[in-house]
């Protein structure tokens, strides 16, 4: 189990169905969170968090936006004085289409959501880390990062964005004290559909795991990794 006893965790997108495996594994290690949570399923699914004080939940705001970004930093620091971990879960998936009938929309959005928040989110949080001269930052990248497999061109080039920008950080930081990796799954599957067909993908209990080891001290020698996390699929 990862420790992060007086640890203090962001963990943005906390009302989606990876967080619902990520939680849990920073809870088992005692860390305090910082969650964005839009609606209601956050405490659906953990009904006890609503009188745990070793969390905030933060309302949702558009994180490609610098402000917005900022402002959760700022309120997570006002709240526990210290941010320890950044796991920048908000992404977007949208395929289906050939290039070519492809909408500018849909491109865009893909960049934003996949890319830019994890940019921006990425940018607000170090300068804390970088005064305390530790910290640790996962991105969820994507097997389609990788490679495509066609009628993905927006997703597939926003999530290998998103591994040069974790390789780019970990280069700059690692001597710094800040420790910037990324999980690669495949596709994401309930407990529900793993159970019925192991090779549904990966559960959020499974990367969850992962992602916390990464951002532990026991990970404390890994630097710019780009781990797949694919299971049998």
């Amino acid at each position: 189990m990862a420790e992060f006893s007086g640890k203090v965790a962001i963990i943005t997108g906390a009302s989606g169905l990876l967080a619902s495996g990520v939680i849990p594994a920073f809870r088992a290690g005692d860390a305090r969170l910082a969650l964005t949570c839009g609606d209601d399923r956050l405490y659906q699914r953990f009904p006890d968090l609503r009188e745990d004080r070793d969390h905030i939940c933060l309302q949702n705001a558009d994180l490609s936006d610098e402000a917005a970004a900022a402002g959760l930093v700022e309120r997570t620091l006002e709240a526990f004085g210290r941010i320890d971990v950044l796991v920048n879960i908000v992404g977007g998936w949208d395929a289906g289409q050939l290039l070519h009938e492809m909408t500018t929309e849909t491109w865009n959005t893909m960049l934003r959501l996949n890319a830019t928040v994890a940019f921006m989110m990425s940018r607000a949080v170090i300068p804390a880390m970088l005064e305390v001269g530790s910290g640790a930052i996962v991105n969820i990248g994507a097997k389609p990062g990788l490679r495509s497999n066609g009628n993905d061109a927006a997703y597939s080039a926003s999530k290998s964005a998103v591994l040069r920008l974790t390789e780019s950080m970990s280069e700059e930081y690692k001597r710094r004290g800040i420790r910037v990796n990324a999980v690669l799954p495949s596709t994401i599957a309930t407990e529900e559909q793993y159970a019925e067909d192991p090779q549904a993908g990966v559960t959020p209990a499974q990367l969850g795991r992962v992602i916390a080891f990464l951002a532990s001290d026991a990970g404390a020698a890994i630097h710019g990794a780009l781990i797949p996390v694919f299971g049998t699929r």
